[in-house]
């Protein structure tokens, strides 16, 4: 029993060990390379979106900058790869990008059949539905019969065929691969309805010929929680990404701010002092410096500054922070503490 007990515990340190440099495996190319290569959304305005000089901006793009400024100190050291929801997986998968920043919905299947791992939700979200306002609809079970633009490779086919099914209402699918595809046929009319997340819609509506023609009804028929995500096994990496979320959550809380960050490096809060790295080594257990976090706050800003720069009430996005607001507020956000 003893020599078993020592094959297994032996067995068991070579996993762990194997494990190990695996997981160290990604920031070291990353270092190596000087900059995160990270997979986000085609043209999403509010989420990832390109200017006319190639300049990425948008609330998925604020998480690759999350990342690049806690490993570099430089949110510029970050290369922008766009890809579609059928090729994401694959981009991810081959190693193409460090980790996606995109809209995707943490699932089951996905979590444990496709070889990555959710390291967060940054957005709670669900499905929902776009129409005209001329055609008079006020809720989806009116939807009977109509034609449904949607694209393909995501959750949202899925869920659409389920609500209909479900409702015994007949539809006719119009699917794509490309998102721009599907707005183009919603916007040209050769479907009734386009849906997708209820965020997603709110972003493309902005670029419709004519968005204030057009509605987002009240359903909601999906919980699609959205988050970063990367390849399993490579613990600490996806340890980075994910602190480098919480951190922004954190100093939301913590009333950390972009503008008094340098201020608050003076603040005696104990928990200010170990985000800040001001107290302790949680920057050396990522692989990082200790200043990780503050430079996170400095370069890109707490959570709320994030949502309310790109998609908030005063941008043209116009989202309510509803249960995305932290957990003080009644909302679903909340990040374990540094310590």
């Amino acid at each position: 029993m003893k020599k078993l007990t020592v094959l297994a515990a032996g067995a068991a340190l070579a996993i762990f060990a194997s494990g190990t440099a695996m997981a160290q495996q990604t920031l070291a190319q990353v270092k190596q390379r000087g900059q995160v290569i990270c997979g986000v959304s085609q043209s999403l305005p509010g989420f990832a979106n390109p200017d006319a000089q190639g300049n990425w901006a948008g609330f998925d793009v604020d998480m690759c900058k999350s990342v690049a400024a806690a490993i570099f100190g430089d949110t510029k050291r970050v290369k922008y790869v766009p890809t579609t929801a059928r090729e994401r997986f694959t981009a991810l998968q081959s190693g193409e990008v460090d980790f996606l920043a995109r809209n995707t919905t943490w699932t089951m299947s996905r979590d444990t059949q496709l070889g990555f791992d959710f390291v967060g939700i940054n957005f709670y979200d669900g499905q929902g539905f776009m129409v005209r306002k001329d055609l008079n609809v006020k809720n989806a079970k009116q939807l009977a019969g109509a034609a449904v633009c949607t694209q393909t490779g995501t959750t949202t086919e899925l869920n659409v065929a389920d609500f209909f099914r479900s409702n015994k209402m007949d539809y006719k699918v119009v699917a794509f691969e490309k998102n721009d595809e599907v707005l183009a046929a919603y916007d040209s009319g050769r479907c009734d309805v386009f849906t997708t997340d209820r965020s997603g819609l709110a972003a493309d509506r902005t670029k419709l010929k004519d968005p204030n023609a057009h509605i987002i009804l009240p359903d909601v028929i999906s919980k699609e929680p959205l988050g970063p995500l990367v390849r399993h096994g490579d613990n600490n990496w996806g340890d980075i990404i994910r602190w480098a979320f919480f951190a922004m959550v954190n100093a939301e809380e913590l009333g950390i701010t972009a503008a008094n960050v340098d201020q608050m490096l003076n603040s005696p809060n104990p928990e200010i002092k170990r985000l800040l790295g001001k107290e302790g080594d949680f920057g050396k257990m990522l692989g990082l410096e200790n200043n990780w976090a503050y430079n996170v706050i400095k370069m890109v800003g707490n959570y709320a500054e994030s949502y309310e720069r790109n998609v908030g009430t005063k941008t043209p996005i116009g989202l309510e922070r509803g249960v995305n607001a932290l957990w003080t507020a009644g909302g679903l956000q909340y990040a374990p503490p540094v310590r």
